[in-house]
C-alpha cells in the first residue's frame, strides 16, 4: 500500500513508540498485574479481571486490583477454581469501583468460576464464537457477552453495572475493556501474551475510551466525533494501512504517549 508523506510520517512516528514501550515500561498499567504469573491460566484470569476494572484513573485501577489480587493470594487460578457466590459476597463486602457495587463483583467471579468448571479456560468459551470469516472479533464478542450476562443472571437481576462490565459490540459499544484483554491475550511481543494463537492479531480491534479518542483525532486517525464500534473499526481501519496484519500494536504507544504526557 502507498503511503502520503504524511501517512508515513505517522507511519514512522507510531513505530518509534511502539518500539520504546517494552516491559520494563509497563507501569502504570492494569496489564502489571498479568505480568506477575507464569501459569497461562493465571495470566488469564488476572488479565481478564484486570480489563474489567480498567477505567477512571489509573491510580483507582491499580488499588481496586491491588485488593483483589491480595484477596486472590495471588493465585488467581486456585482462587476461582474454589470460589463460592456466597462466600464471595463476604470477601467483596464494602468493596466497590466506580459503577461496579459489591454485590456484581461478587457476581463477575462467580460467572468466572461457572466459565472454568464448564469450559475450561475463558478462551474455549470464547472460540465457540470465532469463526474465521468474519472480519473481525465484534460477533464473537457479542455472543461472549450474552452468554456471560446469562451465567451471571443465575444470580438475580442483571444490575447497571453488570451491563456496563460486559457491553455487546452490536448495541454501539467501543468494548475497550473486552478489545483490551483479546488484545493482550492474542497479540505476542514483550507487553502482550500471545496465549490465544487460535485467532489472528489482524482480528482484533484497538481498545477506544475518550482518553484514546482524543488522542486518535489529533493524529487524524477518526473523524467520528462520539467513542463507539464504529470508531473503534475506523481508527483500526486506518491503523492498518501502517501494518495490515498487527494494527492494535499501535495501542499501548497511543495510550500512554497521552497518559504520560509525552511528546509525540
Amino acid at each position: 500500500m502507498v503511503l502520503t508523506k504524511t501517512e508515513t510520517a505517522l507511519k514512522n512516528k507510531l513505530n518509534y513508540h511502539y518500539n520504546y514501550f517494552d516491559s520494563s515500561q509497563i507501569a502504570p498499567d492494569p496489564l502489571e498485574y498479568p505480568h506477575r504469573y507464569k501459569n497461562p491460566l493465571d495470566i488469564e484470569i488476572s488479565a481478564f479481571i484486570a480489563s474489567v476494572f480498567a477505567f477512571g484513573s489509573v491510580k483507582q485501577i491499580n488499588y481496586t486490583l491491588g485488593k483483589i489480587h491480595l484477596l486472590m493470594k495471588d493465585e488467581p487460578y486456585n482462587f476461582i477454581k474454589k470460589y463460592r457466590y456466597r462466600e464471595g459476597l463476604a470477601y467483596f463486602d464494602g468493596m466497590k469501583h466506580r459503577f461496579y457495587t459489591n454485590k456484581d463483583i461478587a457476581r463477575l467471579f462467580f460467572a468466572i468460576n461457572k466459565i472454568y468448571l464448564n469450559y475450561g479456560s475463558i478462551k474455549y468459551l470464547f472460540l465457540l464464537y470465532y469463526f474465521e470469516k468474519d472480519e473481525n472479533l465484534k460477533n464473537a464478542i457479542s455472543f461472549f457477552s450474552k452468554n456471560f450476562i446469562e451465567i451471571i443472571s443465575e444470580k438475580g437481576n442483571v444490575s447497571n453495572g453488570i451491563k456496563f462490565m460486559i457491553p455487546d459490540p452490536l448495541k454501539g459499544s467501543a468494548c475497550k475493556r473486552m478489545n483490551l484483554f483479546l488484545r493482550w491475550m492474542v497479540r505476542k511481543d514483550d507487553l502482550d501474551f500471545g496465549l490465544w494463537n487460535e485467532i489472528p492479531p489482524s482480528k482484533l480491534v484497538i481498545p477506544v475510551d475518550t482518553h484514546v479518542a482524543q488522542i486518535c483525532k489529533k493524529l487524524k486517525l477518526t473523524g467520528r466525533k462520539s467513542v463507539s464500534w464504529k470508531m473503534a473499526e475506523e481508527i483500526t481501519g486506518r491503523l492498518k494501512k501502517f501494518d495490515v496484519d498487527d494494527p492494535v500494536k499501535y495501542d499501548f504507544a497511543i495510550c500512554h504517549i497521552g497518559m504520560r504526557k509525552l511528546i509525540f
